[in-house]
């Protein structure tokens, strides 16, 4: 029984942050259609915006270091992610481009990230400063780490403070409203293309975050690092139901917790294999995801 909470506080911490990336691929799939695999690239530039921003500052652990790391990943993974929007996707979104050309894009960019990362950092794994030194804490035989602790409320502040602006903001009905209905939106004077910059805006900030703390909590980054984590992160964001932000958050969590409670149990060889044949699972037996709606496309 403790093995498995103690599975559960871990599994928490990876949830959390495949819960945030996910977010991304849901909020653009929810207002453009698309799914934007750039995004977890965007997820590598956070981090190593991050390593860059932290070798810099003479005090690392202090906590307006701390503020500025996380402050600095989030600011240019945002200018990153309008950059992708404004450059990459919105002139075929204009032209209402087959969904196949925006693929193509999508796949492009992140070659092209990748490949960007790799020529200004090289291939080698490079150390991220320990700027949160780490703590551990006992509940009776349980232990976690500080980091974990910061990781998991970080997540939840996050994803309070994104249902805020969804839910209460002027933008954020209006994210909704092309969600709901991309022409008829536009109609009734919604301002798509600022929507549509915002929802790249928003997600990538997320995103940027979520990669400085992989880069805490496994201190290990390099430029390839955002393709796996991206990838099950879309998982997660199909698993809850794509184009639903509390599904991503629901399947990031979910996700998270049977990857670390199979790597516990029976092998973490295996941790890889369950999330796609978590994917295979849902696409056959609930394609919707476990909070989407079934739409019905008419021929």
């Amino acid at each position: 029984m403790n093995l498995f909470l103690q599975q559960l506080i871990n599994g928490l911490a990876w949830g959390g942050i495949y819960a945030l990336i996910a977010i991304g691929y849901t909020m653009v799939y929810g207002v453009m259609q698309l799914i934007n695999f750039a995004h977890g690239d965007v997820f590598m530039v956070g981090a190593f915006v991050g390593l860059v921003i932290a070798q810099l500052l003479p005090d690392k652990t202090s906590p307006l270091s701390v503020f500025l790391v996380f402050l600095s990943a989030m600011f240019f993974s945002t200018l990153l992610g309008i950059l992708i929007e404004r450059l990459g996707y919105r002139s075929l979104w204009r032209k209402n481009a087959p969904r196949l050309s925006l693929l193509i894009v999508a796949v492009a960019i992140s070659l092209l990230l990748e490949n960007s990362g790799l020529l200004l950092f090289g291939a080698a794994p490079r150390s991220f400063p320990e700027i949160i030194p780490s703590k551990s804490y006992f509940v009776g035989s349980i232990i976690f780490t500080n980091l974990q602790l910061i990781i998991i409320l970080s997540c939840l502040l996050l994803m309070g403070i994104l249902h805020l602006i969804v839910m209460h903001t002027k933008m954020g009905r209006a994210m909704r409203a092309v969600a709901e209905d991309s022409e008829m939106s536009a109609l009734l004077g919604v301002p798509r293309e600022r929507v549509l910059s915002f929802t790249f805006a928003l997600g990538s900030a997320l995103a940027g975050i979520a990669g400085v703390m992989v880069a805490l909590y496994a201190p290990q980054i390099n430029p390839l690092m955002g393709l796996l984590p991206g990838l099950k992160a879309f998982i997660a964001a199909v698993l809850g139901g794509i184009g639903s932000i509390p599904g991503a958050m629901v399947g990031g969590f979910v996700l998270g917790e049977a990857e670390t409670l199979v790597s516990a149990y029976l092998s973490s060889s295996y941790r890889d294999l369950l999330a796609f044949l978590v994917l295979i699972l849902v696409l056959l037996l609930r394609p919707q995801g476990l909070l989407g709606k079934g739409v019905v496309e008419k021929l």
